[in-house]
């Protein structure tokens, strides 16, 4: 069945001939007549010699045995043999048989039709055998490429028997893996009798075998354990390429399962290492403000003699210090909501004049000493635009106040809006010493400050915050600057011109 499959393949690939049919075999027969009674009129008209005329005849058999198989090729020698004996051995124009030289010629042609027929038909087949094992490594090989497209364990298990129906040309192909104790099937229908089968064989190494169903079957082998079984129907693969499918199905699948293994162990590493930065960064920016606030609180407790600057002086550093313990509760707050999906959209309309003015107040105690300019573009300048206030407000006021913690008193500070295509954007910008080139592709990761002091301190969770609320409005950010030019933090929204209730 396996030989008959190939050969139908390799004939429509135009590898080799059509099987003959019997017309085909007529004219066979009829032209090795053909050239032997043609072959015959050409040495009697020319006068050779009998040895030269053995040599013709002798050459003509042999070919016909290595090109068309020992049968026709016994009809040569026979047809060659009467020819030979008729026209060159005395006595001359009888078939008689009569000598030792008659004899041997008929041997002779006899013999090496049989030798040559059956070379050339043993040449034949391993030429076949070997296009069949080089047609198996192609799509053993295309099996090992696809298979090396699949790194999480689940979408190769549940695409390798599509795979593998596919590449070798099968009607149904099923896949059973221990550690899952999951069956996949390139057909729908799946009886239980090949279930259990596939369950048995997984359970140690067997030798390919059929099943129930038509199906064929082999266990899948890691090194000496056992980890699945493989069945395909109809039973048509041999057992050396059953085995080597069986192999890289084995590997492959351990493959996926170790990266994933991997990838959940990395993860979780991720999240400890996350968390433990964040309790890390919060315990330290917490404690600092506290201890400026008992140690202020103290000096006033115990200290009867302070004048009245003093106290004016610590009642200030309690004030100031405690806004600093409370914006960093608010940022934790509002970063645990953002990780935790609680944040939802809620548009209405705006003036996008009125809005950035009110952004520009809200931050005016820590940028009173900046000089901000708010430019409106004119479409816009008398439009309504739909966004979210509270949550536009916050990304303002995150990047107002980081202007105002990496830049020196004074800055000049832009705060844009225009409208770019079907896009909101909004731009902040100052003309400070800008951002170094190396905390430029980092400067929106959580906790990270920079490397550079600055006169105020944060938590560096203000533009990770911003990135993550402009993703929940279906916006984005990016970010421009050269050392001693300033910075430039352009952010959009989709642009709604109409009535909008949206929820991300």
């Amino acid at each position: 069945m396996e030989d008959y499959i190939a050969r139908q393949e390799l004939y429509h690939a135009g590898r080799i001939m059509q099987p003959r049919t019997i017309k085909t075999e007529i004219m066979q027969w009829l032209w090795a007549t053909a050239a032997t009674i043609a072959a015959t009129f050409v040495l009697v008209e020319t006068g050779v010699n009998a040895p030269t005329a053995g040599l013709v005849f002798l050459t003509l058999v042999v070919w016909f045995a290595s090109q068309m198989g020992y049968r026709l090729s016994l009809y040569m020698a026979l047809l060659c043999a009467a020819g030979f004996d008729y026209f060159f051995l005395p006595p001359y124009r009888t078939l008689e048989i009569i000598g030792v030289q008659q004899w041997a010629a008929l041997f002779s042609f006899m013999a090496s039709s049989v030798v040559v027929s059956r070379v050339a038909e043993q040449a034949r087949n391993q030429a076949h055998q070997a296009e069949l094992r080089r047609r198996e490594v192609e799509r053993l090989y295309e099996l090992g490429q696809e298979m090396m497209l699949y790194e999480d364990a689940d979408g190769l298990m549940r695409e390798l028997p599509r795979v593998i129906a596919r590449i070798f040309s099968l009607e149904g192909v099923v896949l059973y893996v221990r550690a899952r104790d999951r069956f996949q099937s390139a057909s729908s229908d799946l009886p239980m009798s090949i279930e259990n089968s596939l369950k048995a064989m997984a359970q140690g190494p067997t030798m390919m075998t059929d099943i129930p169903g038509e199906y064929a079957a082999i266990t899948l082998m890691l090194g000496l354990e056992p980890i699945g079984a493989l069945g395909w129907k109809p039973a048509s693969l041999s057992h050396e390429l059953a085995t080597a499918i069986a192999a890289q199905t084995a590997i492959a699948v351990a493959r996926a399962m170790t990266i994933e293994a991997s990838t959940k162990l990395e993860a979780a590493r991720e999240s400890e290492r996350l968390r433990t930065a964040l309790t890390d960064s919060l315990t330290h920016e917490l404690r600092t403000p506290l201890t400026s606030i008992r140690a202020a609180a103290s000096t006033l407790h115990t200290s009867q003699n302070l004048d009245h600057e003093s106290r004016t002086d610590l009642a200030a550093i309690i004030d100031e210090e405690a806004a600093r313990l409370d914006q960093l509760i608010g940022e934790a707050v509002e970063m645990a909501e953002i990780d935790a999906h609680a944040v939802t959209v809620h548009c209405a309309p705006q003036s996008p004049q009125a809005f950035l003015e009110q952004a520009v107040e809200s931050v005016s105690r820590v940028l009173a000493e900046d000089r901000v300019s708010v430019v409106v573009e004119e479409s816009i300048a008398t439009a309504t635009v739909w966004l979210d206030e509270h949550l536009i407000g916050r990304v303002l006021h995150h990047l107002l106040e980081n202007v105002a913690s990496h830049t020196p008193a004074g800055t000049h500070v832009t705060v844009r809006c225009a409208q770019v295509e079907d896009r909101l954007q909004f731009t902040v910008e100052d003309d400070g010493p800008g951002i170094d080139a190396k905390d430029l592709p980092l400067i929106f990761e959580k906790f990270y400050r920079g490397q550079k002091k600055h006169s105020r301190k944060g938590s560096g969770m203000g533009l990770a915050i911003v990135r993550a609320i402009l993703l929940v409005h279906q916006g984005g950010i990016e970010v421009t600057s050269e050392a001693g030019h300033g910075a430039s933090f352009r952010f959009w929204v989709p642009l709604r011109t109409g009535k909008l209730a949206a929820k991300a």
